[in-house]
């Protein structure tokens, strides 16, 4: 695990990495590039997946954006005595489709191995949550949080809550349009907003009428909203950011 600037969580963990999201304004891939080591995999599966027993020296990131699970990290958090908010798969989407689901086995299994810490799990698949939740595969501690998706308005419909006893956030960044919240199914326990990052010729500035539309419904509905400093760039007046959580771990 690694100390993080992402600035709701103290750490991020990351015993999978690689994503097939294709998203144009994806930070991750852009950081697995600069590190690929183009190495060819002996074992590689036919659906293009990897796993690495141990750590190599070369890269973090020996197969670029690839899917692959790193099982040398999966004891990490164990290590780690001090309490954390952890942001696993920073670099990947745990809960894609792509994923074996003994992967996702894997990684929970470890966190649950580690009850110290808070992990916040962030997917554009929340599908997934629904699945191993029905197969009685996803935990429901207090400690663990799982966040989708959301970055404008025709997602809302797309991306179903979790489970009751579940918590459930949602992480607007990028921010690429409006969002009304009546029209979802469910609510999140959280909200955090954000804007894209990066310098790509067709990048979206958040506009602040889809700013203060979430975050008057959220202060009526009692939700938290964490803004990030990415956001607050363009509009220095938000307000304080809010966690859903009381005492334990600073998650900034």
């Amino acid at each position: 695990m690694n100390k993080t600037k992402i600035d709701w969580a103290t750490m991020s963990w990351n015993p999978v990495t690689g994503c097939r999201h294709g998203c144009p304004y994806c930070y991750a891939r852009r950081t697995a590039h600069r590190f690929d080591a183009g190495l060819k995999d002996a074992n590689q599966t036919d659906s293009g997946l990897h796993v690495l027993q141990e750590k190599l020296r070369a890269t973090p990131y020996p197969y670029g954006f690839e899917p692959t699970l790193h099982r040398y990290r999966l004891n990490q958090p164990e290590r780690q005595a001090d309490p954390q908010t952890v942001f696993v798969c920073s670099m990947a989407d745990l809960f894609g489709s792509w994923v074996p689901t003994e992967w996702i086995r894997d990684v929970l299994d470890a966190c649950m191995r580690a009850p110290q810490h808070r992990y916040l799990f962030l997917t554009k698949n929340p599908a997934r949550y629904l699945e191993l939740d029905r197969m009685a595969m996803l935990p429901h501690e207090d400690n663990f949080w799982y966040g989708s998706t959301v970055t404008n308005d025709d997602a809302v419909a797309m991306y179903p809550m979790p489970g009751k006893n579940i918590n459930a956030f949602w992480s607007m960044e990028p921010l690429l349009g409006p969002v009304d919240m009546r029209k979802a199914d469910g609510l999140p326990q959280w909200v955090i907003l954000g804007a894209e990052t990066g310098n790509r010729s067709n990048k979206v500035v958040p506009h602040r009428e889809w700013v203060d539309q979430i975050a008057d419904f959220c202060a009526e509905k009692e939700i938290p909203v964490f803004y990030k400093d990415n956001l607050r760039a363009y509009f220095q007046d938000l307000q304080a950011s809010a966690f859903p959580w009381i005492g334990g771990v600073d998650g900034g």
